[in-house]
């Protein structure tokens, strides 16, 4: 049973680390490419900042995000700034995202996310946990895969298994968790897995 409440204080948790790592980074090393294709780090901290508005949104009723044009230009309009406002906004942010989450609600209804897609709110806090902890990652200072705590990791496994059960083939492909997570996630190459026919390893959508 997914319980909102604990996921929350793993949001706060990992938005501590995030920032405590981060804090490490000056305005040059902001700027320069983080892991993700064509995103500076500026990007992914700009993204993890919107991204908190945004689900704060989806826990308030409203649309995610305007549309998919005005999501990519907030970010590409918030990634130059000085470290200093990056690190201020995703503080700021993950506050009001808290506070949103603190007003009372049933947790049990279902809400909207981008593209259509719905859930129950309950599980958002750990769709938030899971922005966090993996875009810590693409910052690429330092937190890496295996640094993640050992029950997100399998629950993200879980959640993104579930995303691609059209595919039964990946369900069976085995491994160490931190690869399995790497390769689900399009974060690994997937060197160290299985697939269940011993032969190469299923292609899997794009996330």
């Amino acid at each position: 049973m997914i319980d909102h409440v604990r996921d929350l204080t793993s949001v706060d948790e990992a938005t501590e680390r995030l920032l405590a790592s981060a804090a490490g980074l000056d305005n040059a090393t902001t700027a320069e490419p983080s892991r993700l294709p064509g995103w500076s780090r500026g990007h992914v901290l700009a993204h993890i900042s919107r991204n908190a508005d945004a689900l704060g949104n989806v826990l308030a009723g409203l649309p995610m995000y305007a549309d998919s044009e005005v999501r990519d230009a907030d970010i590409e309009r918030d990634a130059p700034r000085p470290l200093a406002v990056q690190l201020a906004d995703v503080r700021g942010s993950a506050a009001g995202f808290r506070e949103r989450a603190a007003l009372p609600a049933d947790w049990s209804r279902t809400v909207t996310l981008r593209n259509g897609v719905t859930d129950s709110a309950a599980h958002v806090p750990f769709r938030r946990w899971a922005e966090v902890e993996l875009h810590h990652v693409d910052l690429g200072i330092g937190y890496e895969l295996a640094d993640l705590p050992p029950e997100f990791t399998e629950r993200e496994i879980d959640f993104l298994r579930q995303r691609f059960s059209a595919d039964p083939a990946v369900a069976g492909v085995t491994g160490p968790a931190t690869a399995l997570l790497g390769w689900l996630s399009g974060r690994g190459d997937g060197k160290e897995l299985k697939a269940p026919d011993g032969g190469a390893l299923p292609v899997l959508p794009s996330l």
